[in-house]
């Protein structure tokens, strides 16, 4: 492999553009290949990307605002002061970025887990007439496809679904969008980061000693400004990339207490850059190995 990019990088110039169109079709093909697995595993996707958050505004935003004596119990009541707004209003973008999150891991450090097993089913991909770490961006890319479908599937259920009413409003498309793009890469990132720094037989054990406590510690169910009252975890938390997708999504949709939107954005686009470069140095130590 790395005899073969030496010749790349050896070309003469006048045959470098013929080589990048030989890399984009190879790119644009094996991301329509997943493009199109995608589409035959479309029920199970959605339905790994509702469940939870079905399940979550269900009982906090239905149920529980319904229930006799509600208001003692409600989540709405008590984040009302902290937040400016009602649960169901913070809980939008936050549920959007778990939804985001969990689909990029996923997307790809489940299929490394079975690439990089016994089978060795990476070495197909890595043997198409592209860079293997194009390889492992084509994986991050085409995870960012994924989390956003996700953040589309569960912003209807998000807004429809609470007893109480959910204000959302877009100030700026422009920002939204750019959120939507930086999280959803960012997501991807860090899955190709777990898929290719655990081993395959401790995915499952990394979810629920790493995906959990994040998503908890991100920001997902409070803004970050509510916990001024806690200094040490509201400082220590904003190494976490989470807590910059849902404050930028709040920031997006609802906008009220949120951080920066500069800042947002600055250090979505450090996360991205940092956990790009570490997933694709393990992707090809892992690929050599």
């Amino acid at each position: 492999m790395a005899v073969v990019e030496t010749e790349i990088d050896a070309r003469c110039p006048a045959e470098r553009p013929a080589a990048f169109m030989l890399y984009a079709r190879a790119f644009a093909g094996l991301f329509l290949r997943d493009l199109h697995v995608l589409r035959r595993e479309m029920p199970a996707f959605l339905v790994r990307v509702v469940m939870n958050p079905l399940l979550f505004l269900f009982v906090f935003t239905y149920i529980m605002p319904h229930m006799s004596g509600g208001a003692a119990m409600n989540p709405t009541a008590s984040m009302a002061g902290a937040a400016g707004a009602n649960f169901s209003t913070v809980l939008l973008p936050g549920l959007m970025a778990v939804a985001i999150m969990f689909s990029g891991i996923a997307a790809v450090a489940l299929p490394l887990a079975q690439e990089f097993g016994v089978t060795r089913e990476i070495d197909d991909r890595v043997m198409c007439p592209l860079p293997v770490a194009a390889v492992a961006v084509e994986k991050i890319v085409f995870s960012a496809v994924q989390s956003m479908i996700a953040a589309g599937v569960v912003f209807p259920l998000a807004y429809y679904m609470p007893a109480t009413p959910v204000y959302a409003h877009v100030d700026s498309w422009v920002f939204l969008i750019a959120v939507l793009a930086l999280a959803s890469l960012t997501s991807g990132a860090l899955g190709l980061v777990i898929g290719t720094s655990v081993r395959p037989q401790q995915i499952g054990l990394i979810f629920g000693v790493v995906v959990m406590p994040i998503t908890f510690l991100g920001c997902v169910y409070y803004p970050w400004a509510a916990l001024h009252s806690i200094k040490w975890l509201q400082y220590a938390v904003l190494i976490n990339p989470i807590v910059y997708m849902s404050e930028g999504l709040r920031a997006a949709l609802t906008p009220g207490m949120h951080m920066n939107p500069w800042l947002i954005i600055a250090m979505l686009t450090c996360s991205l850059a940092v956990l790009t470069w570490f997933g694709v140095r393990g992707f090809l130590r892992r690929v050599i190995d």
